[in-house]
């Protein structure tokens, strides 16, 4: 029913969170994975361990994918090894506090590099080879700070508005190629990146705007994921999937 049995996925930022249960769930399907990581090589073996119990191959590939040699050589290396991707999933990414007066240029850049050219630089690669054969899924991993703004994070925010910008941009520049572009958008989930603000004192703050009453978890992020590249979703392209248990109720 899904038709994802022998895709191609690459899963950026794949190491731990969502990505690692992203790429665990497409193994799950049926598909070749690829785990990109940047810095973490073990946690990037765990994720491929993990997916491999699937039966399916799983490879861990190390690349800066703001940097554009890097997301260039990780496309490279796919092709290589699998001889085409037909889902790029964009989920690296970094979530850091700086108010606006006190946030250095060093903070701004970091975070448009990382969670701005992150996702351009792979995308980027990636489209000429679907467009040759023609088909492909793009999924951009977003927020809800994206959406209504976030106090103290706006560069993080910022970041976010980008991609789904650039989601509804490309969806229908990519469409007469039967390219799919689409973006989820998160609420607060229990990963790393966030643990430590879902168990600090004032917690309460965040949980209360959320109607279910609970963070998310990367499983529950993942499989939105895998549906917009499946066969469930092929008239869906252009979409903001909003995941935040009622948090944030746009359309």
């Amino acid at each position: 029913m899904l038709g994802l049995k022998d895709q191609v996925v690459i899963v950026t930022g794949s190491s731990r969170g969502i990505g690692r249960s992203a790429a665990i769930l497409f193994a799950q399907c049926g598909c070749n994975v690829v785990v990109n990581y940047h810095s973490s090589e073990l946690a990037a073996n765990e994720t491929v361990k993990l997916a491999c119990a699937a039966g399916t191959r799983c490879l861990a590939f190390r690349a800066d994918v703001s940097r554009k040699s890097e997301a260039e050589a990780m496309i490279d290396f796919t092709k290589k090894e699998f001889g085409r991707v037909d889902i790029l999933v964009n989920n690296a990414g970094i979530w850091k506090e700086a108010a606006i007066d006190t946030m250095t240029e060093s903070q701004l850049n970091e975070m448009l590099d990382i969670n701005v050219n992150g996702v351009f630089f792979p995308t980027s690669a990636v489209v000429p080879g679907m467009k040759a054969q023609k088909s492909g899924n793009i999924i951009n991993i977003a927020s809800t700070a994206g959406q209504r703004g976030e106090a103290l994070h706006s560069h993080y925010a910022a970041s976010k508005g980008a991609i789904i910008s650039l989601t509804k941009s490309l969806a229908p520049e990519l469409a007469p190629f039967n390219v799919r572009v689409n973006c989820v958008a998160p609420g607060w989930v229990d990963t790393d990146m966030s643990h430590d603000e879902l168990i600090a004192p004032d917690a309460q703050r965040h949980l209360k705007l959320i109607p279910l009453g609970r963070p998310g978890t990367p499983d529950e992020i993942a499989g939105p994921i895998v549906f917009l590249a499946s066969n469930l979703s092929t008239f869906i392209t252009g979409e903001i999937l909003n995941v935040n248990g009622g948090a944030v109720l746009c359309g």
